[in-house]
């Protein structure tokens, strides 16, 4: 097939982006590696015209493809390291910038401002009028009063943003990428849109696409977008605003399924659709760009125009879909995919679909080396990979034993999901029982949600009423998904355990080879066939067993005594402390799944004393796992809508739900604890985290949720700290931090929780570089699992669930 010899240049450029972009961070010259890549391409030249064989031609397209990937990522890494922003970053000095964005920006919390109107914040249940020193069995808190009446606030929101420098100080600058937090109104920040701000910069790595990150000190000017791309934003808002007016979590998936707009999905069902592998169905992808190039093309038909103007009438369609949607990765590899398709039509020459794959693969890589290293490109090509190569011969061997439509009808899912299975392991290391099942029940009626979703999208701004009325439509199918996802995440057993990282990625996919082959191709004989399936089910039972037994090791190694236990929850924050017999939780991460697990790691069942810093998703996600469990709760300035949807679940559970401000002091066992931030008429968001001291008989540990650098530095200033034993170091060590406050501190050892492969460069070379600064080790959940510490006379005793580097650099 002329379409798979194309396979091996798109997997050889892919290599070659990958090493290309990671080559700074393991020490090699991009440019080095160019010229390596260059040197090959000469060679492979020079073997094809000697030999004529086609394998030379095909190792000369290899390694031309590759040579071009990495001279790609060489002139990108040399605009990072000689940009204005490298200077400032090394130095650390404001800037001012200019960004244009060149993505959606994603909403991480709310903020709220002045009052417009009276109304409570939150239910008085929730945040009691007075604080006693009574507290729980095990939590008694002393302090100023809290009130529970407050005007309703106006909301603002904190939105991380993907964009392009434009602009240094003034002066016109090479683009690249960047990326930040800043606090703006939604519905202002657009693709296309322009930040002025005067901010700090923190060099990311080589392997991350955002070449810095910005982070905003004052105000910041936002120009709206051009014309061109200013109608996309309207559009997109007014169709969140119609779809909110609709009820449930159909409501809420109508705006994903139909432009991949996900910002009202709740957690749970979030966390549901992932669960039962359904969340690529509010990932616009090459379904969504076909349909709209299909319906393009038949309706430039319909009207008589010739073929070459039904492939322009596509392609500016296709353009104003992507524009709509907004260049995501999965989305701009659809769109590519569609342009070859497109022109090898126009031609006459229609070309196959494996074909336009890998030369889209190898176009984007060329024009992008980072897309080596997104999931969602390397998942929309496989799953795309799967569908062209696996579902027509996948559903052939099934209709051998079951009837040819059902074989059909579930070849397609199958091989979808066999083919991401192994990128999916590498995000969550386990599988999804029900995945398949669940896209059974949820195929139908995704195409009818996407596309009534998206007629009401176009139509709302000419006529609304039946705009609305087409997304009404469209609410059952997204109902109906809803349910599905709901069901197959509740039923027990759909979490097989795998291994992690990269090892159990492979181990999946030479699984898969296997399975295939038991299915498909030639005939085997009785001898192969046994041969394979006892390969295949020795491999399945070892890595189950190694992955589904590790937590038994975990629980079986895990030391009987300890204090302070940082629990690996990926990217976000819960870290457990024990005093006596009572417990207390600092936050709950982003997965109460995750949480759960390291709850029954630790054998802790009753929380005395809940700590939730701020309302980020990273630090409260995980309070499902503790309903029933948590005995008071200690929370931040109240986030309207945001802290009542996890403290009223807290509350009606049994919970007493308490706001406290600097000042406020208790116990817990024999410890003492007091809060050292945030002050009092903070408004809520990082810089308003609830910051914990605690002095127990054996050490002294401070706890400091999100706090970012200024507000450190202005909690030094406000409150007597002296020299501790343990800190848990803020923002999963960002380089947002005062070298003042860690010195002050001169902490032994420092927890950070992070999560492997974060996408933030989390913990930073500045993070990790202050605490050494300070005499600080810092101990890592990413690289060693979840982690418990024991203070002796000596120090402190470390144990952790997976080996990991001290103390180390990633």
């Amino acid at each position: 097939m002329p379409g798979l010899r194309l396979a091996a240049p798109a997997c050889t450029a892919w290599a070659g982006a990958w090493l290309a972009v990671l080559s700074p961070d393991i020490g090699l010259d991009a440019g080095v590696v160019a010229g390596a890549t260059w040197r090959a391409a000469v060679l492979a030249l020079v073997v094809a015209l000697r030999t004529r064989r086609p394998i030379a031609a095909t190792a000369l397209v290899c390694a031309a493809v590759a040579a071009l990937v990495a001279t790609s990522a060489s002139g990108a890494l040399g605009a990072r390291s000689s940009s204005p922003l490298a200077t400032a970053a090394a130095e650390r000095e404001g800037i001012a910038v200019v960004v244009e964005l060149t993505a959606a920006p994603r909403r991480l919390m709310t903020m709220w401002g002045p009052a417009t109107d009276g109304g409570a914040a939150t239910p008085a249940a929730a945040s009691p009028s007075a604080v006693d020193g009574r507290g729980g069995a095990a939590a008694g808190i002393a302090g100023p009063t809290a009130t529970g009446d407050a005007p309703r606030p106006r909301a603002t929101a904190s939105l991380r943003f993907e964009g392009r420098l434009v602009a240094v100080d003034g002066r016109a600058t090479r683009a690249i990428p960047v990326s930040g937090v800043v606090e703006a109104v939604p519905a202002e920040l657009q693709l296309g849109a322009r930040l002025a701000f005067t901010g700090r910069a923190t060099a990311s790595p080589g392997a991350e696409r955002a070449a810095f990150d910005l982070h905003a000190d004052g105000d910041v000017v936002v120009e709206p977008p051009p014309p061109w791309l200013a109608w996309s934003g309207e559009l997109r808002t007014r169709f969140a605003d119609a779809a909110s007016r609709l009820d449930g979590d159909g409501g809420s998936l109508v705006p994903g399924l139909a432009i991949g707009d996900t910002s009202a999905v709740g957690a749970e069902l979030d966390d549901d659709m992932k669960a039962s592998s359904l969340s690529h169905l509010t990932a616009v992808s090459g379904a969504n760009c076909a349909i709209i190039t299909a319906a393009a093309f038949a309706v430039a038909a319909a009207a008589g125009l010739r073929r070459g103007i039904r492939v322009l009438v596509a392609l500016v369609a296709l353009a104003a879909f992507v524009v709509l949607v907004t260049p995501e990765s999965s989305v701009v590899r659809a769109a590519v995919m569609a342009v070859v398709v497109l022109a090898a039509l126009a031609v006459g020459r229609p070309g196959g679909g494996v074909a336009a794959l890998a030369l889209a693969v190898v176009v984007l890589l060329v024009v992008d080396p980072w897309y080596a290293r997104d999931y969602g490109f390397a998942l929309s090509v496989c799953a795309t990979a799967g569908l062209l190569l696996l579902a027509a011969p996948l559903s052939t061997a099934l209709a051998r034993v079951m009837p040819t439509p059902l074989a059909f009808v579930l070849g397609v899912p199958l091989a979808a999901q066999l083919a991401c299975q192994p990128v999916l392991v590498l995000l969550d290391p386990a599988i999804a029982v029900y995945g398949v099942p669940a896209n059974l029940l949820a195929a139908p009626a995704a195409p009818v949600g996407t596309i009534a979703g998206l007629i009401g999208c176009l139509l709302l701004p000419v006529l609304p009423s039946v705009g609305f009325a087409a997304m009404q439509l469209a609410w059952w199918p997204a109902q109906w998904i809803a349910v599905v996802a709901h069901t197959g995440a509740s039923l027990p057993g759909g979490r097989l355990a795998w291994l992690p990282d990269a090892a159990g990625a492979v181990l999946l996919a030479v699984c898969t080879v296997l399975a295939l082959r038991l299915v498909m191709g030639p005939p085997l004989s009785r001898r192969g066939r046994v041969s394979i399936a006892s390969l295949l089910v020795v491999t399945v039972a070892v890595t189950v067993g190694l992955a589904g037994g590790a937590p038994f090791v975990a629980r079986a190694t895990r030391p009987a005594q300890w204090d302070v236990a940082a629990c690996d929850v990926g990217q976000g924050d819960a870290v457990l402390v024990r005093s006596s017999t009572s417990v207390a939780l600092i936050d709950t991460g982003p997965d109460a799944a995750a949480l759960t697990r390291c709850l029954e790691l630790f054998g802790v069942d009753r929380l005395d004393l809940v700590v939730l810093t701020h309302w980020d998703a990273d630090h409260v996600g995980g309070t499902p796992a503790i309903l029933g469990r948590a005995g008071t709760v200690l929370h931040g300035p109240l986030d309207g809508d945001r802290s009542s949807r996890v403290l009223e679940p807290l509350v009606v559970s049994g919970a007493r739900a308490v706001e406290v401000t600097a000042g406020v002091h208790g116990t817990l066992g024999v410890s003492s604890w007091r809060v050292l931030w945030p002050q009092p008429e903070a408004q809520p968001g990082n810089d308003a985290s609830v910051v914990l001291d605690l002095v127990s008989p054996g050490y002294r540990g401070v706890f400091l949720g999100d706090l970012g650098e200024e507000s450190q530095d202005r909690m030094l200033r406000s409150a007597t700290i002296g020299d501790v034993d343990l800190v848990k170091v803020a923002h999963h060590g960002s380089s947002d931090q005062s070298d003042r406050l860690y010195e002050r501190l001169h902490a032994a050892i420092g927890l950070v929780g992070v999560g492997a492969d974060n996408g933030y460069g989390h913990p930073t070379e500045r993070a990790l570089d202050l605490l050494e600064l300070a005499g600080t080790t810092a101990l890592r959940t990413d690289e060693m699992g979840s982690i418990a510490v024991d203070a002796t006379a000596g120090g402190f005793a470390v144990w952790s669930e997976r080996a990991g580097g001290v103390g180390g650099r990633p």
